[in-house]
């Protein structure tokens, strides 16, 4: 059993041991400075930036916002970009972000494009996979969901009405995975976790019962000009999942109640970026993300 300080090992917690947990956490970045004063000056002609919620805890700090185009044509494609989901996950918000800044405009005329850039807000201020009640938003998109961050956006999803063709959600794989947010997990669930390897560089999670094999291989190929691809490990697998083609796994998104699964969008991946390899910098992560959006969008055309 895995050591953690908060909890008895072998029992979940309960709403003392969430609140403790809870308790420690503190901000350690500004979610108004590092996100929301860059997006309110990035929006490109043809789009608006839309409030769609705000997040319970504090709905004056944390407001949640979509780019969307200001008409959407009827005869495109429609894709999602989703980032954010789990807050610490920096160059999925970032990412997103500088592709709303520096490409989102030229492919405006092919594909009605909407981005979520920060799903978790204060995930993102706190450096956290979970959100305060200690639940992850990305095992949290499913009818009447406890998670705020993933009612809100469904609710915006059903809200839109769009017959999405893709859907993009943008992560990241940390060393903290294995150093704080895996014992967390098995700590809150009284259980024990095997870590597995942090994957030294990029990879996609598919979606297992429709994994769209060519259009993984083409984010990836994308990627490959930008960053390192992840290797499997000794057991062909990435974070304990088959490889089922250079840098892609699969996921079942919906029976996980993942965020890339709240969808019925043909062509989705989950973009898993390292961020920290040796070869890696906060700027390569972020046009890793872009690269991918891109590739994911160029399939569609």
């Amino acid at each position: 059993m895995q050591n953690y300080p908060i909890g008895t090992p072998g029992e979940p917690w309960g709403e003392e041991e969430k609140a403790q947990w809870k308790a420690q956490q503190t901000v350690k970045r500004s979610y108004q400075e590092e996100v929301l004063n860059k997006l309110f000056n990035i929006i490109p002609e043809g789009f608006e930036l839309k409030q769609y919620g705000a997040l319970p805890y504090d709905t004056a700090r944390y407001p949640l916002y979509v780019v969307i185009p200001k008409s959407f044509d009827a005869e495109k494609p429609s894709a999602l970009v989703t980032g954010g989901v789990h807050g610490y996950e920096t160059s999925g918000v970032q990412g997103a972000l500088q592709f709303i800044e520096t490409k989102l405009a030229q492919y405006a005329e092919q594909v009605n494009i909407v981005v979520v850039p920060c799903v978790s807000p204060w995930g993102y201020e706190s450096i956290n996979r979970w959100n305060p009640m200690a639940l992850d938003p990305n095992r949290s998109f499913y009818s009447d969901s406890p998670a705020p961050e993933s009612a809100q956006l469904m609710q915006l999803v059903s809200d839109l009405a769009l017959s999405l063709t893709l859907h993009i959600d943008l992560h990241e794989t940390t060393d903290t995975d294995n150093s704080e947010f895996r014992p967390a997990l098995a700590a809150r669930d009284g259980v024990t976790h095997d870590n597995w390897n942090i994957p030294d560089g990029f990879y996609t999670v598919a979606n297992t019962p429709s994994p769209q094999i060519e259009f993984q291989k083409a984010v990836i190929e994308a990627v490959k000009k930008v960053t390192h691809i992840a290797p499997a490990d000794e057991n062909g697998k990435i974070i304990g999942a088959d490889v089922v083609s250079e840098g892609v796994i699969c996921y079942d998104k919906k029976s996980l109640h993942l965020c890339g699964g709240m969808t019925d969008a043909k062509y989705v991946t989950t973009t898993e970026v390292y961020p920290d390899s040796d070869n890696a910098t906060p700027e390569n992560c972020n046009d890793a993300q872009v690269a991918a959006i891109c590739a994911a969008l160029d399939y569609l055309n």
